[in-house]
């Protein structure tokens, strides 16, 4: 008889369990002849004309959401229940004819960004086994990136979704609250929880989370012209790991390159609200969902109760009622104050993470370690917020010799229903892998600086000149070199050169990038626009306007003095 497509895939999930020997991504794997007499039915369905969009796709459901005939156990086997009925969010994926697999490991009552918080074992990197997978949804993400699930479901409160999949390389993504039904899930904080999906790619969880919806909801209105994406100063951002700063600049100048117009954002309420999700009174809602057996099975072994999740949610019992109201007001002036940051913009851009930590160091430090990794992800929820996490490149200088290179992956955080738009500005960080930039001054062909570029493998495409609406100053620099303003008039062409590098170089170029000195768009003589150096307003004021000479070497050629040529 003939292998219909849902039982073949099947058969090639179990396949790959065993060629991947990863046990400690699942809590529950469901037998497979039990499996396969369901994807035999499908394939029935189907054959007989029936329509079901995710027909052959096979799921992993995180084991802290009900699935029918599984235990739903959030990584505690103490705390095990037989659901009736699936969760409204598995039943809705199983009705368009996705699988389930099993349930996955996580952190322990979902209480972790970490992905080791289990006693099943920390569920390990699937790109680099010595480093974390993140969590708490870590099976889940880890299934995927394995090639085991096509699809699976997590839960994100802190960033949950979104982490495991910057850290595996695959895609995250979650509605605001409220938005995707959360029945059938064992609450960690149960007003900012939400169910999400991770995926290989952004089509795949784009169809998936358009079926846990209720009903398509109405995108806000949105001002014409291309994608606005605020994007901070990488000043803002923190400590990051090595080599951190150097792909986020590489992630910012593919939007750039592919059109997108960078707004600046202050960070501070959003980084203010992250901290305030534990260190406030709201981590009192996690003793609210699970706090009476944590504090009645703490001490009792068999129960599996994670010592380090039961300190985190014990804590959280003595948390003072006037504490709360204080942050809640506290967090509705942080909230205002961040949706005016990101006025009309059409997502937040940010890492994911400030970094990728290992086993060990996490181990040493397990409460400080996932403190960090939220950085970025706590305050979404808080905010009601929208998200997409998604790969943006690698950082191979961390990885090792002949490495391929550690995940790098962004965030892009929107308005409540607009995640279609973050897909289509996410869709720019797949841009090719060369990209074009301008430049006016010091890394014109021989000029002092251009070495840098020559460095990054870069080649020259054309010699041209800036459309007529920029001045260019002399800056008080060393190198001496120039800054490029945009005007409203009074403008003139400028000498460019337009030199075609790979995106990770400009990358590692914008990221040393000194001030005054800024990554824009430049508008070319012939119309078009390529990212560029330009230069703040501000920085040229009693700047020497140099504007009549056409560009930067007649400038340097004309002058003797300390602006002048300076072999």
């Amino acid at each position: 008889m003939t292998e219909g497509p849902a039982l073949a895939r099947v058969r090639a999930a179990y396949r790959r369990i065993a060629e991947v020997d990863r046990p400690e991504v699942w809590i529950d794997l469901r037998p497979q002849p039990e499996v396969e007499a369901e994807a035999r039915a499908l394939d029935a369905r189907t054959a007989a004309g029936e329509r079901l969009p995710l027909a052959g796709t096979v799921l992993a459901v995180k084991g802290n959401i009900d699935v029918a005939g599984l235990p739903t156990t959030a990584a505690c086997p103490g705390y095990a229940y037989h659901p009736g009925q699936d969760a409204t969010a598995v039943a809705r994926l199983r009705a368009a004819g996705a699988i389930v697999l099993g349930s996955t490991n996580l952190d322990q009552f979902a209480t972790g960004l970490v992905g080791t918080r289990s006693p099943h074992g920390p569920v390990r990197n699937a790109v680099y086994p010595d480093r974390i997978s993140g969590g708490s949804s870590s099976g889940s993400a880890v299934a995927v990136a394995l090639g085991i699930a096509d699809l699976a479901l997590g839960t994100d409160t802190a960033g949950s979704g979104r982490v495991p999949a910057a850290f595996n390389g695959i895609v995250g993504l979650k509605s605001a609250p409220g938005d995707v039904p959360t029945d059938g899930v064992v609450p960690a904080c149960r007003s900012l929880d939400c169910v999400s999906v991770f995926a290989r790619t952004l089509p795949e969880a784009e169809q998936a989370h358009a079926l846990l919806l209720d009903a398509p909801p109405e995108p806000p209105a949105r001002r014409p012209g291309p994608w606005r994406v605020a994007v901070p100063d990488v000043s803002q951002l923190g400590e990051l790991d090595p080599g951190w700063d150097a792909a986020w600049a590489a992630a910012v100048a593919r939007l750039a390159e592919g059109g997108v117009e960078l707004l600046p954002l202050d960070l501070e309420p959003f980084s203010r609200a992250a901290e305030l999700l534990y260190q406030g009174a709201f981590v009192a809602e996690r003793y609210t969902a699970v706090g009476a057996f944590v504090d009645k099975h703490a001490a009792d072994s068999s129960a599996g109760v994670d010592p380090v999740v039961a300190g985190i949610i014990a804590a959280a019992r003595d948390i003072p009622a006037h504490r709360l109201f204080a942050d809640q007001e506290e967090l509705a002036r942080l909230r205002a104050t961040a949706l005016a940051e990101l006025g009309d913009a059409d997502a937040l851009l940010l890492p994911t993470t400030p970094g990728h930590p290992t086993l060990a160091q996490v181990a040493a430090d397990p409460v400080g370690s996932n403190s960090r990794l939220g950085r970025f992800t706590n305050s979404t929820n808080l905010f009601g917020l929208c998200a997409l996490a998604a790969p943006a490149g690698t950082v191979p200088q961390v990885a090792g010799p002949g490495a391929a290179g550690l995940p790098f992956g962004v965030m892009l955080i929107g308005h409540p229903h607009t995640e279609t738009r973050l897909g289509a500005i996410a869709r720019q960080l797949a841009a090719p892998t060369a990209v074009r930039l301008a430049v006016v001054g010091a890394h014109l062909s021989g000029e002092p600086l251009n070495g840098q570029l020559l460095d990054l493998g870069a080649h020259l495409v054309a010699a041209t000149a800036t459309a007529p609406v920029y001045r260019l100053h002399a800056l008080a620099t060393d190198p001496p070199k120039p800054g490029l303003v945009r005007v409203a008039e009074g403008g003139a062409a400028i000498e460019a050169e337009v030199w075609e590098l790979p995106a990770e170089g400009l990358g590692r170029l914008a990221a040393a990038l000194p001030a005054p000195m800024a990554l824009g768009r430049v508008r070319l003589a012939d119309g078009s626009t390529v990212t560029g150096f330009l230069c703040e307003g501000l920085a040229v004021d009693g700047a020497p306007d140099i504007t009549a000479y056409g560009g930067w070497r007649a400038y340097r050629a004309a002058e003797s003095g300390p602006a002048g040529r300076q072999d």
